[in-house]
């Protein structure tokens, strides 16, 4: 991990921030290919609200991607306090319009052992990631170039956003290889 990787870590109640370097050539390449394959997705899934929270798109159809995943396996194999290749992912997009909400969930179906999400795009508007925590309700502001790791058990939403541009997501579950 490089300065250029990394420029923060904060570890508090039950969660974790890792914020990227602000120049990060990653997140436009992202912009771009999730662009060109948003309209023929893999799958998706969690329609709720007259959308589908979750967008999948395989990796090989996004190289951009991968870097990312790259980056974020190593920091949760850090978190974990295991080898990286011990470790696999699973990941997919949301995309939130104006007016958009994400309901209130948790990742802990299979064998999760640690769930992320990277924020790709945040306009201004955008609403915060509200953490279930045992000592209360935790709101994070996300940022662009921040990934947030936390349980897959934790509970957690998104409320409305009310930018006037489209927020963009990447989810990320880690478990066993």
């Amino acid at each position: 991990m490089n300065s250029t990787e990394q420029t923060a870590i904060e570890s508090v109640f039950g969660y974790r921030v890792i914020r990227l370097g602000t120049e990060n050539p990653l997140n436009e390449a992202v912009k771009r290919e999730f662009e060109l394959c948003r309209r023929t997705p893999d799958r998706q899934s969690h329609f709720f609200h007259g959308r589908y929270e979750n967008t999948y798109i395989q990796a090989s159809r996004m190289p951009s991607v991968e870097k990312l995943l790259e980056i974020a396996t190593g920091h949760a194999a850090q978190i974990l306090g295991m080898k990286a290749a011990q470790l696999k992912c699973g990941f997919w997009f949301n995309l939130m319009q104006p007016g958009d909400v994400t309901t209130l969930h948790s990742h802990d179906e299979e064998d999760e052992l640690l769930s992320c999400v990277y924020y790709v795009s945040v306009p201004q508007g955008s609403a915060e990631l509200v953490l279930m925590l045992d000592e209360g309700e935790r709101r994070v502001m996300p940022e662009e170039n921040m990934f947030v790791f936390f349980s897959p058990r934790l509970e957690h939403a998104v409320g409305r956003h009310d930018g006037d541009q489209p927020r963009l997501s990447l989810a990320i579950n880690f478990g066993p290889a």
